[in-house]
């Protein structure tokens, strides 16, 4: 099937298209403008050092510790997610107000970039709320280290201020619309397939012969009343030289 028939079917139900992909993007737009509660995230930084003392921090920095403590991060993020490590919070921190099971979902750990610091990300629907709950976290992580770990390397590098303001990070609308466009798009295009694929009357020369295999000799032009009404209201043609004596109608 050439291009041109495809655009030929789709150009059938276009209203049907427009029609499907309008209702998505409108019914997707008010959801998550008005039904959908908005999250805002905030962050709190730990940074992971390899222990020594103060007096031989310097010359001890080299490319093997930082790769090992690198290495030690990933069971960082693991202990830091833990039912134990958010009953700890829970119980420091009882004016936050929420469970360890509540935490522990909206709690999120990450490294930025393979490097030394640790990401503790925070949702919640109120950002003074998300940015509470990941300082919290971020001071009993940095005292339990040394009880866990037998080994104090942990220390925060930076807090979250619950008086800043920030715009919240889900949902998205936009992103939501244009999503909900795109995927209304292709089921309408789908559904136009399908109820072509479905149809079996014949609607043009092409349908006869790949039916009957047999070539169209001729075909009857569509003939409308208004053709006829044309042609009997149209003024009659005179024949050059004998104007005044012949008359042809056509």
């Amino acid at each position: 099937m050439e291009l041109k028939q495809y655009w030929i079917i789709v150009k059938r139900r276009l209203l049907m298209i427009a029609l499907i992909i309008t209702a998505s993007c409108l019914i997707i737009g008010i959801y998550s403008n008005y039904f959908i509660k908005p999250q805002y995230e905030a962050s709190a930084k730990l940074i992971v050092n390899d222990f020594k003392g103060s007096s031989s921090l310097l010359p001890s920095i080299d490319v093997g510790s930082i790769n090992s403590t690198i290495g030690l991060i990933k069971t960082y993020k693991e202990i830091l997610r833990t039912p134990r490590m958010m009953k700890k919070v829970v119980k420091q921190y009882p004016d936050l107000g929420v469970t360890y099971g509540e935490l522990i979902g909206k709690v999120s750990v990450s490294s930025v970039n393979e490097t030394q610091v640790m990401s503790i990300s925070v949702r919640d629907d109120s950002y003074a709320q998300a940015a509470k709950i990941a300082n919290a976290i971020a001071i009993v992580f940095q005292k339990s280290v040394p009880e866990l770990m037998k080994v104090d390397n942990v220390s925060v590098l930076d807090q979250a201020d619950p008086k800043e303001h920030h715009a919240q990070v889900s949902p998205n609308p936009n992103m939501n619309i244009a999503v909900t466009f795109m995927l209304a798009l292709m089921l309408g295009v789908g559904i136009t397939f399908l109820l072509d694929y479905l149809d079996d009357t014949i609607k043009t020369e092409g349908d006869i012969e790949s039916l009957l295999q047999v070539p169209v000799l001729s075909s009857i032009p569509k003939f409308e009343e208004r053709d006829a009404l044309e042609r009997t209201s149209a003024p009659p043609k005179t024949i050059a030289g004998r104007e005044k004596n012949v008359s042809f109608d056509a």
